[in-house]
Protein backbone atom coordinates (compact mmCIF):
# COMPACT_ATOMS: atom_id res chain seq x y z
CA UNK A 1 0.00 0.00 0.00
CA UNK A 2 0.88 3.42 -0.19
CA UNK A 3 -0.24 7.07 0.28
CA UNK A 4 0.16 10.14 -1.62
CA UNK A 5 0.14 14.10 -0.92
CA UNK A 6 0.99 17.25 -2.71
CA UNK A 7 2.09 20.30 -1.81
CA UNK A 8 4.69 23.52 -1.00
CA UNK A 9 5.90 22.02 1.93
CA UNK A 10 9.26 19.73 2.19
CA UNK A 11 9.38 16.49 3.69
CA UNK A 12 10.07 16.67 8.41
CA UNK A 13 13.01 15.01 8.98
CA UNK A 14 12.78 12.59 11.87
CA UNK A 15 15.15 14.09 14.33
CA UNK A 16 17.52 10.99 13.84
CA UNK A 17 17.66 11.66 9.89
CA UNK A 18 18.22 15.26 10.71
CA UNK A 19 21.55 14.26 12.76
CA UNK A 20 22.81 12.36 10.42
CA UNK A 21 22.42 14.32 7.24
CA UNK A 22 24.05 17.31 9.34
CA UNK A 23 27.24 15.19 9.95
CA UNK A 24 27.73 14.22 6.60
CA UNK A 25 29.58 17.23 5.33
CA UNK A 26 33.10 15.50 4.02
CA UNK A 27 32.67 16.38 0.15
CA UNK A 28 34.09 13.90 -2.82
CA UNK A 29 37.67 15.25 -3.70
CA UNK A 30 37.68 17.63 -6.33
CA UNK A 31 39.82 15.62 -8.21
CA UNK A 32 37.41 12.28 -8.46
CA UNK A 33 34.51 15.47 -8.98
CA UNK A 34 36.17 15.97 -12.39
CA UNK A 35 36.91 12.75 -13.18
CA UNK A 36 32.99 11.41 -12.51
CA UNK A 37 31.84 14.64 -14.60
CA UNK A 38 34.33 13.45 -17.63
CA UNK A 39 33.02 10.00 -17.38
CA UNK A 40 29.77 10.59 -16.96
CA UNK A 41 28.74 9.17 -20.28
CA UNK A 42 30.44 6.23 -20.09
CA UNK A 43 29.22 5.57 -16.41
CA UNK A 44 25.20 5.68 -17.68
CA UNK A 45 26.45 3.84 -20.84
CA UNK A 46 28.08 0.64 -18.37
CA UNK A 47 24.74 0.95 -16.18
CA UNK A 48 22.61 0.19 -19.01
CA UNK A 49 25.08 -2.51 -20.01
CA UNK A 50 24.74 -4.52 -16.63
CA UNK A 51 21.25 -3.68 -16.52
CA UNK A 52 20.02 -4.03 -20.04
CA UNK A 53 16.59 -3.25 -20.54
CA UNK A 54 15.51 -4.42 -16.87
CA UNK A 55 16.13 -2.00 -14.73
CA UNK A 56 13.16 0.81 -14.85
CA UNK A 57 9.55 -1.10 -15.18
CA UNK A 58 7.62 0.93 -17.78
CA UNK A 59 5.43 3.90 -16.92
CA UNK A 60 2.17 3.79 -17.39
CA UNK A 61 1.73 6.68 -14.49
CA UNK A 62 2.48 9.19 -17.25
CA UNK A 63 -0.87 9.32 -18.82
CA UNK A 64 -2.74 9.70 -15.18
CA UNK A 65 -0.07 12.05 -13.16
CA UNK A 66 0.14 14.33 -16.75
CA UNK A 67 -3.37 14.96 -17.78
CA UNK A 68 -1.50 17.63 -20.16
CA UNK A 69 -1.10 14.86 -22.67
CA UNK A 70 -4.33 14.98 -23.64
CA UNK A 71 -5.25 18.08 -22.18
CA UNK A 72 -3.68 20.28 -24.45
CA UNK A 73 -5.20 19.25 -27.59
CA UNK A 74 -7.77 21.35 -29.09
CA UNK A 75 -9.43 18.22 -30.71
CA UNK A 76 -9.83 14.78 -29.60
CA UNK A 77 -7.70 13.07 -32.06
CA UNK A 78 -5.29 16.00 -32.83
CA UNK A 79 -1.40 15.44 -33.59
CA UNK A 80 0.81 15.72 -31.09
CA UNK A 81 4.58 16.22 -31.15
CA UNK A 82 6.71 15.24 -27.88
CA UNK A 83 10.24 15.34 -27.48
CA UNK A 84 11.00 12.67 -24.65
CA UNK A 85 14.54 14.51 -23.20
CA UNK A 86 16.19 11.88 -21.43
CA UNK A 87 14.47 8.21 -22.82
CA UNK A 88 16.66 5.96 -21.13
CA UNK A 89 15.47 2.95 -22.87
CA UNK A 90 11.99 3.47 -23.67
CA UNK A 91 10.20 3.05 -20.26
CA UNK A 92 8.00 6.02 -20.42
CA UNK A 93 8.10 6.41 -24.87
CA UNK A 94 6.60 3.19 -25.39
CA UNK A 95 3.19 3.07 -23.06
CA UNK A 96 2.99 6.57 -24.39
CA UNK A 97 2.82 5.38 -28.03
CA UNK A 98 0.92 2.33 -26.96
CA UNK A 99 -1.99 4.39 -25.31
CA UNK A 100 -1.89 7.01 -27.79
CA UNK A 101 -1.53 6.43 -31.59
CA UNK A 102 -2.13 10.34 -32.56
CA UNK A 103 1.73 11.06 -31.05
CA UNK A 104 4.93 11.40 -32.68
CA UNK A 105 8.02 11.18 -30.48
CA UNK A 106 11.35 12.49 -30.70
CA UNK A 107 13.48 10.49 -28.39
CA UNK A 108 17.26 11.26 -27.25
CA UNK A 109 19.46 10.35 -24.28
CA UNK A 110 22.95 10.64 -23.14
CA UNK A 111 23.85 6.56 -23.71
CA UNK A 112 24.55 5.60 -27.23
CA UNK A 113 23.47 2.18 -25.54
CA UNK A 114 20.24 3.32 -24.10
CA UNK A 115 19.32 4.75 -28.18
CA UNK A 116 20.27 1.47 -29.08
CA UNK A 117 17.85 -0.56 -27.54
CA UNK A 118 15.21 2.06 -28.34
CA UNK A 119 15.65 1.28 -31.49
CA UNK A 120 15.86 -2.78 -31.38
CA UNK A 121 12.31 -2.35 -29.65
CA UNK A 122 9.94 -4.22 -31.02
CA UNK A 123 7.47 -1.34 -30.77
CA UNK A 124 9.92 0.79 -32.30
CA UNK A 125 8.72 2.64 -35.85
CA UNK A 126 10.55 5.26 -37.29
CA UNK A 127 7.35 6.90 -38.77
CA UNK A 128 6.02 7.11 -35.34
CA UNK A 129 9.32 7.96 -33.58
CA UNK A 130 12.73 9.51 -33.94
CA UNK A 131 15.36 8.31 -31.79
CA UNK A 132 19.20 9.91 -31.44
CA UNK A 133 22.27 10.08 -28.71
CA UNK A 134 22.36 13.38 -27.12
CA UNK A 135 23.80 15.37 -24.37
CA UNK A 136 21.57 17.77 -23.53
CA UNK A 137 24.24 20.08 -22.32
CA UNK A 138 26.20 20.74 -25.38
CA UNK A 139 24.43 19.41 -28.47
CA UNK A 140 21.95 21.50 -30.42
CA UNK A 141 18.45 19.88 -30.09
CA UNK A 142 18.26 21.93 -33.36
CA UNK A 143 20.43 19.53 -35.00
CA UNK A 144 17.46 16.59 -34.97
CA UNK A 145 14.56 19.17 -34.62
CA UNK A 146 12.61 22.30 -36.26
CA UNK A 147 12.18 25.56 -33.90
CA UNK A 148 9.39 25.92 -32.37
CA UNK A 149 7.88 22.53 -33.59
CA UNK A 150 7.24 20.44 -29.95
CA UNK A 151 3.94 20.84 -28.12
CA UNK A 152 5.59 18.75 -24.74
CA UNK A 153 8.62 18.23 -23.39
CA UNK A 154 8.79 15.54 -20.56
CA UNK A 155 11.88 15.56 -18.33
CA UNK A 156 11.25 12.88 -16.42
CA UNK A 157 14.45 11.24 -13.57
CA UNK A 158 16.38 13.16 -16.24
CA UNK A 159 17.91 16.78 -14.80
CA UNK A 160 18.81 14.90 -11.46
CA UNK A 161 21.71 13.29 -13.10
CA UNK A 162 23.27 16.46 -14.56
CA UNK A 163 25.34 18.34 -12.61
CA UNK A 164 23.76 21.49 -10.92
CA UNK A 165 25.85 23.91 -13.13
CA UNK A 166 24.82 22.62 -16.41
CA UNK A 167 21.06 22.40 -15.60
CA UNK A 168 20.69 25.64 -16.87
CA UNK A 169 21.82 24.53 -20.33
CA UNK A 170 19.06 21.54 -20.72
CA UNK A 171 16.35 24.08 -20.09
CA UNK A 172 18.01 26.39 -22.79
CA UNK A 173 18.37 23.81 -25.57
CA UNK A 174 15.01 22.62 -24.83
CA UNK A 175 13.57 26.37 -25.18
CA UNK A 176 14.39 26.39 -28.45
CA UNK A 177 12.14 23.35 -29.81
CA UNK A 178 9.07 23.79 -27.92
CA UNK A 179 6.21 26.10 -29.19
CA UNK A 180 5.31 29.15 -27.54
CA UNK A 181 2.63 28.88 -25.35
CA UNK A 182 3.62 24.53 -24.73
CA UNK A 183 5.52 22.93 -21.51
CA UNK A 184 7.74 21.23 -20.45
CA UNK A 185 6.40 18.35 -17.86
CA UNK A 186 9.07 17.58 -15.18
CA UNK A 187 9.34 15.12 -12.33
CA UNK A 188 12.42 13.93 -10.56
CA UNK A 189 13.88 13.53 -6.93
CA UNK A 190 12.70 15.48 -3.89
CA UNK A 191 14.75 16.99 -0.95
CA UNK A 192 15.04 14.16 1.54
CA UNK A 193 13.58 11.25 -0.45
CA UNK A 194 14.39 8.13 0.69
CA UNK A 195 16.88 7.34 -2.17
CA UNK A 196 18.97 11.07 -0.52
CA UNK A 197 18.89 9.74 3.04
CA UNK A 198 20.12 6.44 1.90
CA UNK A 199 24.10 7.11 0.92
CA UNK A 200 26.58 6.52 3.05
CA UNK A 201 29.28 8.96 3.75
CA UNK A 202 31.88 10.25 1.05
CA UNK A 203 29.18 10.01 -1.67
CA UNK A 204 28.43 13.67 -1.63
CA UNK A 205 29.27 15.72 -4.05
CA UNK A 206 27.45 19.07 -2.75
CA UNK A 207 24.60 20.74 -1.61
CA UNK A 208 21.81 17.93 -1.66
CA UNK A 209 24.20 16.51 -5.10
CA UNK A 210 25.53 12.28 -4.48
CA UNK A 211 27.37 9.95 -6.40
CA UNK A 212 26.33 6.60 -5.79
CA UNK A 213 28.84 3.32 -6.49
CA UNK A 214 28.31 3.06 -10.17
CA UNK A 215 29.47 6.61 -10.62
CA UNK A 216 26.23 7.75 -11.63
CA UNK A 217 25.28 10.86 -9.89
CA UNK A 218 21.65 12.42 -8.43
CA UNK A 219 20.54 15.76 -7.54
CA UNK A 220 17.45 16.10 -4.97
CA UNK A 221 15.47 19.03 -5.67
CA UNK A 222 13.82 21.58 -3.66
CA UNK A 223 10.94 23.96 -5.15
CA UNK A 224 13.00 27.11 -4.45
CA UNK A 225 15.72 25.72 -6.79
CA UNK A 226 13.93 24.28 -9.54
CA UNK A 227 11.68 27.43 -9.85
CA UNK A 228 14.60 29.41 -9.98
CA UNK A 229 16.11 27.18 -12.95
CA UNK A 230 13.22 27.03 -15.18
CA UNK A 231 12.56 31.01 -14.71
CA UNK A 232 15.67 32.29 -15.24
CA UNK A 233 15.65 30.83 -18.82
CA UNK A 234 12.51 32.57 -19.57
CA UNK A 235 9.94 29.84 -18.38
CA UNK A 236 6.71 30.64 -16.79
CA UNK A 237 6.05 28.57 -13.57
CA UNK A 238 2.43 27.13 -14.02
CA UNK A 239 2.32 23.95 -10.98
CA UNK A 240 5.92 23.32 -8.86
CA UNK A 241 4.85 20.70 -5.78
CA UNK A 242 6.54 18.47 -3.95
CA UNK A 243 4.61 15.00 -4.02
CA UNK A 244 5.11 12.98 -0.81
CA UNK A 245 4.53 8.67 -1.03
CA UNK A 246 4.98 6.58 1.82
CA UNK A 247 5.17 3.13 0.15
CA UNK A 248 4.65 0.64 2.62
CA UNK A 249 5.61 -2.53 2.77
CA UNK A 250 3.22 -4.61 5.00
CA UNK A 251 5.39 -8.13 5.25
CA UNK A 252 9.03 -6.65 6.51
CA UNK A 253 6.87 -3.47 8.26
CA UNK A 254 8.98 -1.00 6.45
CA UNK A 255 7.50 2.52 6.18
CA UNK A 256 9.75 4.32 2.77
CA UNK A 257 8.91 8.04 2.54
CA UNK A 258 9.63 8.96 -0.90
CA UNK A 259 9.25 12.43 -2.42
CA UNK A 260 9.58 13.64 -5.76
CA UNK A 261 8.74 17.37 -7.82
CA UNK A 262 6.23 17.14 -10.25
CA UNK A 263 6.05 20.37 -12.01
CA UNK A 264 4.80 22.32 -15.02
CA UNK A 265 6.37 25.23 -16.65
CA UNK A 266 5.41 26.61 -19.53
CA UNK A 267 7.20 28.84 -22.95
CA UNK A 268 5.64 31.68 -22.98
Amino acid sequence: GAFQKKGHSARVLSPEEAERLAKDRVLVSDFKQLKLEKEAQKNWDLFYKRNSTNFFKDRHWTTREFQELKACREFADQKLTILEAGCGVGNCLFPLLEEDLNIFAYACDFSPRAVEYVKKNALYSAERCKVFQCDLTKDDLLDNIPADSVDVVTLIFVLSAIHPDKMHLVLRNIYKVLKPGKCVLFRDYGLYDHAMLRFKSRSKLGENFYVRQDGTRSYFFTEEFLSHLFKAEGYEQVVNEYVQRETVNRKEDLRVPRVFLQSKFQKP
